[in-house]
């Protein structure tokens, strides 16, 4: 089956008050497994006009909008170009999912050169966060038997050990190499229902993989060759767009 971006997409983000450097795709359609039902999360970057960063009344550096369109249910999140900067130059995950999104659904010359700044700013810390998230998720898969979150637990893992090996980051659950090998069953009957019932015989293998996966991101961790923090050259780069960005 193939989970396709509706075409509306792109008017939904523009709905947004402030222009915007990006609109990306992420969730399960980033991640692999998609289903008929599953929601339309759509993450941007929104660029404040000066008069609203250097005066009394600030602007929103968070946008966060919901609604249903054609049956689909939406999750709309923009921050502002500098408060995404800052999650960018930490070991935040998140937004840097989103700013590499293959699912590109707005985008613009700024988004390009954020895009080329990326790789300078991924560390051996993003482990932290793709280990913090795998036992959130973890958690909740224990307390509900639910497919996603035995699919995020397993997509999180293998992103994070995958980015501490190779430096690129690849989010797609189908794609990603040490996969075990029940994933494809796994991803069928998550797309199938976003509630949909557990595969018979997987629990098992799943309980004793997933800290194996785990222990696998911490050695990918402890051997990575990637910085411990982001470079200076990106970070003042960063730093010099966005006054542009602002100024201008």
């Amino acid at each position: 089956m193939t989970i396709t971006v509706p075409e509306w997409a792109a008017d939904v983000a523009r709905q947004l008050p402030y222009p915007l450097v990006f609109c990306t795709v992420s969730g399960a359609h980033l991640y692999g497994f998609a289903s008929v039902d599953s929601d339309l999360d759509l993450r941007a970057a929104h660029v404040l006009p000066a008069a609203e960063v250097v005066g009394l009344r600030h602007g929103p550096e968070t946008l966060q909008r919901d609604g249903l369109r054609d049956g689909v249910e939406l999750d709309v999140v923009s921050h502002d170009l500098l408060k995404f900067a800052k999650l960018l130059t930490s070991r935040n995950g998140y937004v840097l999912e989103q700013l590499l999104s293959p699912l590109v659904v707005v985008t613009s010359p700024l988004h390009a050169t954020l895009v080329d700044l990326a790789p300078g700013l991924i560390t051996r810390n993003h482990a932290y966060h793709y280990l913090g998230f795998s036992h959130s998720q973890e958690k909740l898969y224990a307390k509900t038997g639910q497919l996603k979150p035995a699919l995020y637990t397993l997509r999180v893992l293998l992103t994070g050990i995958h980015l501490m090996r190779t430096g690129q980051l690849e989010t797609d659950l189908g794609v990603l190499d040490g996969a075990p090998d029940y994933v494809p069953d796994l991803i069928a009957a998550k797309r199938e229902a976003e509630h949909g019932p557990f595969p018979p015989g997987v629990a098992d293998r799943l309980a004793a993989d997933i800290p194996r996966l785990r222990a696998g991101l911490e050695t990918a961790n402890d051997e990575s060759k990637l910085a411990d923090r982001p470079s200076e050259q990106s970070v003042s780069a960063l730093h010099d767009l966005i006054v542009r960005t602002r100024l201008g």
